[in-house]
């Protein structure tokens, strides 16, 4: 709401692409996203019910592994859910599955955050995965996957913001450079063969994914200043 009808016009030259998404495209967000959720809550059900059998590494009391490897076991989530959205996601690019499982993602060629979940039912399945994964391999309470799944909604939306909100230099920076960025994700919607990654800048800068132009592009976008002449394009 704060970019998109608050202060659309006063925030406008943070705008990565200086555009706004068509109406037809919001609905189409809007209603995918919508499936998504749905296809979301089916597979905690089902992760739900698997612990109520014992046989997941689910457990309810903090002192069983401490205070210390709570916040450990959130980090560990992050850190493996990057890996499986990496490779799940280069997998979809594969030409074989991207019009089955990923070409309706790329339909947001100037994403909002309505895109962040706007995913095909198979897909959103693919995505979920990632609950079911965590719940067989990491000892994990209850509440650290709730912050778990609070910062990947953030974060995901945040890909999909369509503004920049980090600073010049965050790139710079010994810790800011492992990070994504909005402008990461949005040039991997509109170039698509690129910029790979979720929440940190690691398997692409192993694998050589990164796009050549995507630091200077950032710069380029978040040293913007505003000037009077920049207004939203009706």
């Amino acid at each position: 709401m704060v970019f998109y009808v608050w202060r659309k016009k006063n925030l406008f030259y943070k705008k990565i692409q200086q555009r706004y998404p068509e109406f037809k495209d919001k609905m189409r967000e809007f209603i995918y996203s919508f499936i998504t959720f749905l296809i979301f809550s089916l597979i905690a059900v089902c992760g739900f019910y698997l612990s109520e059998t014992g046989y997941t590494f689910l457990y309810n009391d903090i002192s069983q592994f401490g205070w210390a490897y709570f916040f450990i076991s959130i980090l560990l989530m992050l850190l493996l859910h990057d890996t499986y959205f990496y490779w799940t996601h280069r997998l979809m690019h594969h030409k074989a599955l991207f019009n089955l499982f990923h070409k309706v993602h790329h339909l947001s060629n100037n994403p909002s955050p309505w895109a962040a979940f706007a995913f095909h039912p198979l897909e959103a399945v693919v995505e979920g995965g990632i609950l079911l994964l965590i719940i067989f391999v990491i000892p994990s309470h209850p509440m650290a996957i709730f912050i778990f799944l609070l910062i990947m909604t953030v974060m995901n939306v945040l890909g999909h913001l369509g503004y920049e909100i980090y600073p010049e230099n965050f790139l710079k920076h010994p810790i800011g450079k492992w990070n994504n960025t909005s402008t990461h994700h949005n040039m991997h919607h509109r170039l698509v063969k690129c910029n790979y990654g979720l929440y940190f800048n690691i398997w692409d800068k192993i694998m050589g994914t990164n796009h050549e132009l995507y630091e200077k592009s950032f710069e380029e976008i978040a040293s913007r200043r505003k000037i009077p002449e920049m207004v939203p394009e009706s």
